[in-house]
């Protein structure tokens, strides 16, 4: 049986997080875009009234050297206040290690221009993306 559910990934900042989904094959990831707290939740909200939500994948911040970065603690809460919200859907952590700086390199491959790339919305959205499309690469392919 095919699943059709989306899965959402998160790349938690301290003032906004970035958002991206999978397509309901889970094969590609898309950036929604960044959000404050409460706008995030609203949109995954919505995203959830159109569509069954069957995983959350969300960065884990690992410093280069493997240590745990600075906002660890941040992202644990967050964690916290989206499982409370979503019971039931699984969490994973994914490691976030360079996934900004991906960003703004694919941005910059892509032709975008340096201004539109300067806005942080665009990298946090990207960064999620990146996040997730990980994610999906490493399961196991089972369509």
């Amino acid at each position: 049986m095919v699943n059709y559910s989306r899965i959402l990934a998160f790349d938690v900042g301290q003032k906004r997080t970035g958002l991206a989904q999978s397509d309901p094959m889970h094969i590609i990831a898309s950036p929604i875009g960044a959000f404050g707290e409460r706008d995030l939740f609203e949109k995954v909200n919505a995203i959830a009234a159109r569509n069954p939500l069957g995983h959350f994948v969300v960065g884990w911040p690992v410093g280069q050297n493997g240590q745990l970065g600075s906002s660890t603690q941040m992202v644990e809460q967050f964690v916290k206040r989206l499982k409370s919200r979503f019971p039931g859907i699984p969490v994973t952590l994914v490691d976030e290690r360079f996934t900004s700086v991906m960003a703004k390199q694919q941005m910059i491959d892509s032709g975008m221009k340096k201004k539109k790339r300067q806005q942080k919305g665009i990298v946090d959205a990207t960064a999620a993306c990146i996040i997730l499309q990980e994610f999906l690469d490493q399961q196991p392919n089972t369509r």
